[in-house]
């Protein structure tokens, strides 16, 4: 494909607003020509100030035009799943934000409907395009820091003012562990290669309210590899500042995040043999963004090789056997 790839977005809130809607406007073989959303004068404001020139308050309408080669889906999290099967039997390649689907069953039924119809799908797991996760991904896959032996990783995040569909498990998929912990389950099992889950067990804080979503929860995860993973999140935290984090453990060095630090046992001793780059122009978010959704322009337009998302049905039969091991109180066999 020489043209450019002409994309529409349809969701027009934070996330379209601080990674999409600008990243793709000034992408070099990308051109945004649409935008969708129920608020038409948001929509329409988003529209002039990126120059994008149809606006429409129903996907299946912007489906019903032609022009377009890709989507981008970054809707709330139960239209996910209805809105990339709509486009994949529109024709179109695919970008949506995470998760993919509520279930593992729904992941399966994406994956296989982009495969009978020859589409694209991709999930926006930012994270993996990282330039720092790809360097840490160097250390440990090029053996340098001996076996992977386990990852703990977390995140606290101050209690959100909003409420609406996040606040609705049926809608949301889950709280603080959905939004925060999914991610980094996602990092860790790209990061070590997926490994065979065998058993999990989660305690769980529930905000009020018989359908509420969960406030924090803290994961712990054994593959049959031997390596364990722990994930610490929450969505009300009361402190100073919010935290993210995530460490790798091996047998002969590890790694955290961010910034990259890498400590190897060198003569018996650990030492520090982090990269030491150039300090980075932009927030390792707004970098991720715009790697991953260079990646996928340069996939739709067969610049770069296509791999289908299978791998996030194991992801989500994994949150599965979490969510289960929560609402039960007892560890979950996978």
């Amino acid at each position: 494909m020489t043209d450019p790839v002409r994309i529409g977005v349809v969701g027009a809130g934070a996330i379209a607003q601080l990674t999409h809607l600008p990243v793709l406007s000034k992408m070099r073989g990308a051109k945004l020509v649409a935008i969708c959303d129920n608020d038409r004068p948001k929509a329409r404001a988003l529209a002039d100030r990126f120059d994008i020139p149809d606006v429409y308050t129903d996907i299946e309408d912007l489906l019903e035009g032609d022009g377009l080669n890709a989507l981008v889906i970054a809707t709330p999290n139960h239209l996910h799943e209805p809105h990339v099967l709509s486009a994949i039997a529109a024709g179109l390649d695919v970008l949506v934000e995470r998760p993919l689907a509520l279930t593992a069953k729904g992941v399966e039924r994406i994956v296989n409907a982009a495969s009978r119809a020859g589409r694209k799908v991709f999930v926006a797991n930012n994270h993996r395009f990282r330039s720092d996760v790809q360097a840490l991904a160097g250390f440990l896959r090029g053996g340098e820091l001996g076996k992977l032996t386990g990852i703990r990783a977390g995140a606290y995040h101050h209690k959100r003012a909003e409420q609406g569909w996040r606040q609705r498990r049926v809608e949301a998929g889950g709280g603080a562990f959905f939004d925060y912990g999914l991610p980094l389950v996602d990092l860790a099992l790209w990061l070590s290669d997926f490994p065979e889950p065998e058993r999990v067990v989660a305690n769980i804080e529930r905000g009020a309210g018989k359908n509420a979503v969960e406030d924090s929860m803290v994961v712990h995860l054994k593959c049959g590899s031997g390596m364990t993973f722990t994930f610490d999140v929450s969505g009300a935290y009361v402190g100073e500042e919010e935290r993210w984090w995530f460490e790798t453990l091996s047998t002969r060095g590890s790694t955290r995040l961010a910034p990259l630090r890498v400590v190897k046992e060198l003569h018996g001793r650990p030492t520090d043999v982090s990269p030491r780059g150039a300090a980075a122009r932009e927030s390792a978010f707004i970098q991720s963004y715009r790697a991953e959704l260079a990646h996928f322009v340069a996939v739709v337009a067969g610049e770069s090789e296509y791999e289908a998302p299978a791998d996030q049905i194991l992801v989500h039969k994994i949150v599965e056997a979490i969510y289960k091991s929560a609402d039960e109180g007892r560890e979950i066999k996978l």
